[in-house]
């Protein structure tokens, strides 16, 4: 079998299970921002930016050091994967205690008001994250087990079933029980009595029993534990990852830090409100970021065991050739259909929509950057990743902290933009001279400001027209097609 049929097989799995699965999650956002208020929705975002980077936090970028030892030290897999699961067990314990202990502080700091029963509500949430995090953390290396293993099948359906009940619960709170309880129907004197209309708290709790689903699915992969630990590799193992966690933590920063930072520089009357404007618009750059995740599942255990073939920089070169051209097909297609796709959140969140071609250009950038990424994976130099990454979280810090003051949410799509933009590019430069793939620049290049300037025309000249702006998707798939075919071809038929 053809090396990129087995790569675009393996991606196609988990792809068609992430954007599913993400899809699923996606229905949810009409319904938010159709449901609960700006302010609320606010609350709702800036929260899980908070679970995001602390997510990052506890799992230590132990993920990619475990594919990376799996296929450099193939004799001790099992002490690989006990390693990988007692480091991220051990800091969730740590977090968990912690986090139990301290929530009065971090209902205070994650708070945008002083008032006491906003304060009461804001530390359930807080606690419902908490576990929430815990459990998702200690099933990361599970979930990567599978991916090891070679079962995308099975990790598609774990992950179908947690989302599953992620959005069933949802829907059953939002709609089904005060369904119930409005018609009067068997149960309704019960639920009355302790069920609060449209309280974002749900979505918390709906998340909780969705993590501790995934858990249990996952058992099977924790029973393979074994509760030894090889303090000689473990120290490898350790080197190779603190530089990746702080790249990790860096990228989250770089993704979810504009949304908490909206809320400490605005005003405070505004500050959840425009927060929940610039979430429900950030949603709808979902399906690039879709697409950059499901690239990564299938890529990472992909790129770490073709390391070794004679081609492999080849293959690397062709895989983000074709990558970038995806990627500046998908860009072009979602703003031309913009005005389509905007009925995905209420019409009180369109205000946010100019933010959103800079939010998918960063997500274009976002996504090369994690295919250059390999150089310094491959080549065990991941303090560079930390390098880049720091620069981009650096920059995006000090930028949002300049900018959001005067031009709020629109300064952190700038931002986010500018942020992708520049480690991408500091990426290539570095892993040309450490580990040179040879990439076709020039093509690349020609697909992205092509790219860029039909998006400029479809949404600033012709002001989101439907019709013309597919109309210019058109003419892009066309003139890609007389480019492409005959690379294509020599692609499909090598061995």
């Amino acid at each position: 079998m053809s090396v990129y049929k087995k790569f675009a097989g393996q991606t196609m799995i988990y792809g068609i299970s992430t954007i599913f699965s993400r899809l699923f999650n996606f229905i949810l956002t009409p319904i938010y921002t159709r449901v609960y208020a700006e302010g609320v929705y606010g609350i709702f975002t800036k929260m899980f930016s908070y679970a995001s980077i602390i997510n990052a936090i506890l799992a230590f970028g132990m993920e990619t050091t475990f594919f990376r030892y799996l296929n450099k030290h193939e004799e001790k897999k099992q002490e690989v994967y006990n390693n990988s699961f007692l480091v991220i067990a051990f800091i969730s314990v740590l977090f968990l205690i912690t986090g139990l202990v301290f929530t009065d502080y971090f209902t205070r700091f994650t708070s945008s008001s002083d008032g006491l029963a906003n304060y009461n509500e804001q530390r359930k949430y807080v606690q419902y994250l908490i576990w929430i995090l815990f459990t998702d953390a200690i099933c990361v290396i599970p979930f990567a087990k599978l991916r090891a293993d070679g079962k995308p099948l099975k990790y598609s359906v774990v992950k179908f079933l947690n989302i599953g009940v992620f959005v069933g619960l949802n829907l059953i709170f939002i709609y089904v029980i005060p369904a119930i309880i409005k018609q009067n129907l068997v149960g309704a004197t019960w639920l009355a009595t302790w069920f609060k209309p449209n309280w974002i708290g749900y979505v918390f709790m709906a998340n909780l029993i969705a993590s501790i689903s995934t858990f249990i699915l996952l058992i099977p992969e924790f029973k393979q534990i074994q509760f030894k630990f090889d303090k000689e590799l473990f120290y490898k193992m350790l080197a190779y990852s603190w530089p990746i966690l702080v790249a990790n933590l860096s990228f989250i920063i770089n993704e979810n830090l504009d949304k908490i930072l909206l809320s400490k520089y605005l005003p405070a009357n505004i500050a959840d409100h425009e927060t929940g404007i610039y979430g429900a618009v950030c949603k709808l750059a979902i399906f690039i970021s879709i697409f950059n995740t499901a690239f990564r599942l299938g890529a990472e255990p992909f790129f770490f065991s073709h390391a070794k073939n004679e081609n492999a920089k080849a293959t690397y070169a062709n895989i983000l050739n074709y990558f970038v051209l995806a990627l500046a097909i998908l860009f072009v297609g979602l703003i031309a259909n913009i005005d389509l796709i905007k009925h995905f959140i209420a019409a009180k969140y369109w205000v946010g929509l100019p933010a959103v071609p800079f939010l998918l250009f960063g997500y274009v950038c976002l996504g090369i950057y994690m295919n250059l990424a390999v150089w310094y994976r491959l080549s065990d130099q991941t303090r560079y990743g930390l390098y880049i990454s720091l620069v981009g979280a650096i920059f995006t810090i000090v930028m949002n902290i300049v900018l959001i003051p005067k031009y709020s949410y629109m300064a952190s799509a700038w931002v986010s933009m500018m942020a992708y933009f520049i480690i991408m590019i500091i990426s290539y430069i570095l892993g040309q001279k450490f580990y040179p793939i040879p990439y076709n620049l020039k093509r690349m290049i020609a697909y992205l400001s092509t790219s860029l300037v039909l998006v400029y025309l479809s949404f600033y000249v012709f002001k989101q027209n439907i019709y013309i702006g597919n109309g210019l998707l058109a003419l892009f798939l066309v003139g890609i097609y007389f480019m492409e075919k005959d690379n294509v071809k020599r692609i499909l038929t090598t061995k």
